[in-house]
């Protein structure tokens, strides 16, 4: 059941995706470009997502179990810290300059996209990256 669900939610992530643009590196430089040719498409998508999530999220928390009968598991922190900032600035750096975030680029690398393969490859070397370096601090 997990497995279904998880795919289940992927495939309408990824088709949700694909039907707004957002797997096209332009739409998110075109979205970053304000003082230019500025596509606000970008934020329209974001903003729906914000909305199912801000109310998916509220019916979550007065939950004690997922649909799948396991534990829920909700973030209990609030901190901005040093690691959270530093984190989103080079996150955002990267988005920025590819034009691709982490569910936008795995999409478009399985449509056989290299850039977006070669953006895949870099993201694991950061995320191997970093769990070497947490390990030593």
């Amino acid at each position: 059941m997990n497995w279904f669900m998880a795919s289940l939610s992927g495939l309408l992530f990824g088709f949700g995706l694909i039907l707004s643009g957002m797997t096209s590196p332009a739409k998110v430089k075109g979205f970053l470009d304000v003082f230019g040719k500025w596509d606000p498409s970008l934020a329209l998508v974001m903003g729906g997502a914000i909305a199912v999530g801000f109310f998916a999220f509220r019916f979550a928390a007065r939950q004690a179990t997922a649909w799948n009968g396991e534990k829920m598991d909700l973030p209990t922190s609030n901190l901005i810290d040093k690691r959270l900032i530093i984190g989103g600035v080079l996150f955002g750096a990267g988005w920025g300059i590819a034009g691709y975030c982490p569910g936008p680029v795995l999409v478009a690398a399985s449509a056989g996209s290299l850039a977006a393969l070669g953006f895949v490859g870099a993201m694991m070397v950061g995320m191997v990256g970093y769990d070497w370096f947490a390990q030593r601090s």
